[in-house]
């Protein structure tokens, strides 16, 4: 058991009395509980799985101003995600980078009646984007950074000078846009990175995993371990719920709300797939493409980690659930490599992670689900505990939109706020090393490791890896977990004693890449195993019991079946 967790609920039993219960623990709801946190308040957030584990984990994993808001009007949520867009290059510059973002346009015209009709809100079917369309946005798009700009200009090619630069690209592309916008290694990591400043800056503030909030007949709330199978009784003056697509499921649960109010969500499932193809890969040149499908679709095509992600599909889900890409789904976004690189054969077996979440939009009436809005809001509904639903959101404006959410209950609570977050640093964010590659060869010299082995550390942990190394260090020498992965055992332990891991899954899927690169196998799994099985204390059968629901976990949501753990091994 994590000895954080024990902690945490030693607390809670001594006292459960909260200023605020957040519940939900995905990236909105650790925005909101730092937020609540770092004004003094006392907060209990409560995740009934792993922190980021749902939606969060789904991402497309871009940090962007939202070019494609324009056509809808939405310059107050293009200005608010180019600024937040912005913060996250300074706050996380070892987590989020900037991308180069290319679009390939086919006409000049095309897009421009179906784009007034838009922004005027009428009924449209999406249709392709034409040079002029593509240029007055993106001159929009430089506009609104006009006074703080920190990424470039965008730029625009012509046939000639853009077949030079992407010489596999469809032959009847006429020009192609550059802009820049911003892409997120580890959102998760991310994710818990918030969580812990948070709790180091209030000590009374406390946040779960693997826990559940449940309402008595007196409306009195019970907060239960689902681990142990222990509760406590817990209460606060408000509760925010940050529970996503299940925002209306939740509310009806909570105390004053049993009746089922008109829905404020509306989910819409996107898929992904990671791909092993070296010459996809190296044809992009380091840009992501922006490009439309045949159906009016935006897809995403870019560099990620060592591979090359793809997406994604926009799927209306009338009932929130777990999801995972369905081979209908993969077969839409392979074929939509067509429309930009038709010369390259992908295969399906090139494919060595899939993954799917369901975006908690506003509930919308508009037919194409391109159109719904991203923009995000907070609803507060009456009760004995007054609760405050956020709805929307995205990666990108998490701070924002918790900033928000966090002034609602503030002004609920009779209190002022005392501190901002815009030019907050986050965990390895701060005192990140301006000069990356002087701080790689000192630590090379000071821990006698490769050089591959301290990128690996400054891009998981930033300024932290120090800590990191140092706490590694313990272990006596470093031995990797395969010849060509750059975590090691003694990592491994670090992360099964230092980041909340409850089951295997959280270590494999979350605190590490080693699943969504293609490089988790059967062994690797099974020496992993071992490996938190001594540090958290496992029995033998807990062990094998972990190994066998992450094997399953892959095969069923993730689409990386046994026999693939087994050749991937081998």
């Amino acid at each position: 058991m994590s000895v954080i967790r024990d902690q945490h609920f030693t607390r809670i039993s001594e006292n459960g009395t909260f200023d605020v219960i957040v519940i939900g623990g995905g990236i909105n709801g650790i925005g909101v509980f730092r937020e609540l946190s770092l004004q003094g308040l006392r907060v209990l957030l409560v995740e009934r799985n792993d922190f980021c584990s749902g939606c969060s984990a789904a991402p497309s994993r871009m940090i962007h101003g939202g070019l494609r808001y324009l056509e809808n009007g939405e310059f107050s949520l293009v200005r608010e995600s180019l600024q937040e867009r912005d913060a996250l290059l300074r706050n996380a510059p070892h987590m989020v980078k900037q991308l180069p973002t290319t679009v390939p346009i086919r006409s000049i015209f095309s897009g421009l009646l179906n784009g007034a009709a838009n922004f005027l809100h009428l009924p449209t079917k999406p249709s392709e984007r034409g040079a002029l369309m593509i240029k007055a946005g993106l001159m929009m798009y430089d506009w609104v950074t006009r006074r703080r700009r920190i990424l470039p200009k965008h730029s625009f090619r012509g046939p000639s000078k853009t077949r030079q630069i992407w010489p596999h690209m469809r032959h009847d592309t006429r020009f192609s846009a550059t802009y820049y916008d911003a892409w997120i290694s580890h959102p998760e990591r991310l994710g818990l990175e918030l969580l812990v400043d948070a709790e180091a800056a209030n000590s009374g503030s406390l946040a779960v995993n693997y826990t559940d909030l449940t309402t008595g007949d007196d409306d009195a709330l019970t907060l239960t371990d689902s681990v142990s199978g222990k509760s406590w009784p817990v209460s606060a003056m408000a509760m925010v719920n940050a529970t996503g697509a299940w925002v209306d499921r939740t509310s009806a649960q909570l105390p004053g709300h049993k009746e089922v109010a008109a829905p404020m969500v509306e989910g819409t499932k996107g898929s992904h797939l990671i791909i092993d193809n070296a010459e996809l890969k190296a044809a992009l040149g380091g840009h992501m493409i922006y490009f439309e499908n045949a159906d009016g679709r935006v897809c995403i095509l870019f560099p990620y980690l060592s591979n090359v992600l793809v997406g994604a599909t926009d799927i209306r889900v009338e009932t929130p659930c777990r999801t995972r890409c369905e081979d209908e789904e993969k077969d839409y976004i392979l074929n939509s490599l067509k429309n930009v690189f038709p010369e390259i054969d992908v295969k399906l077996s090139q494919v060595v992670f899939s993954y799917s979440g369901i975006r908690p939009l506003p509930k919308s009436d508009q037919e194409f689900t391109g159109r719904i809005s991203r923009s995000h809001f907070v609803k507060r509904l009456e009760g004995p505990v007054p609760q405050f639903c956020m709805i929307g959101g995205k990666w990108t404006t998490f701070r924002a939109f918790a900033e928000q959410a966090t002034d609602d209950v503030l002004d609920e609570l009779g209190k002022t706020r005392t501190s901002k977050t815009l030019n907050m640093p986050i965990g390895g964010g701060r005192d990140y090393p301006t000069d990356t590659a002087g701080w790689v060869a000192t630590i090379c010299a000071e821990f006698n490791i490769s050089a591959e082995r301290a990128q690996h550390l400054l891009d998981h942990y930033g300024a932290n890896a120090r800590q990191v190394l140092a706490a590694c260090d313990q272990y006596g020498a470093e031995i990797k977990l395969s010849d060509d992965c750059s975590y090691t055992f003694a990592e491994i332990a670090y992360l099964a004693r230092s980041e909340r891991i409850v089951h295997l899954s959280d270590l494999v899927l979350r605190r590490t890449d080693l699943a969504i690169t293609g490089q988790v196998s059967s062994v690797m799994i099974t020496n992993i195993a071992k490996t938190v099985a001594n540090e958290l204390g496992w029995s033998a059968a807990r062990r094998q019991s972990e190994v066998k629901a992450l094997t399953a976990e892959l095969n069923e949501f993730y689409g990386v079946c046994p026999q693939t753990l087994s050749n991937r091994s081998k």
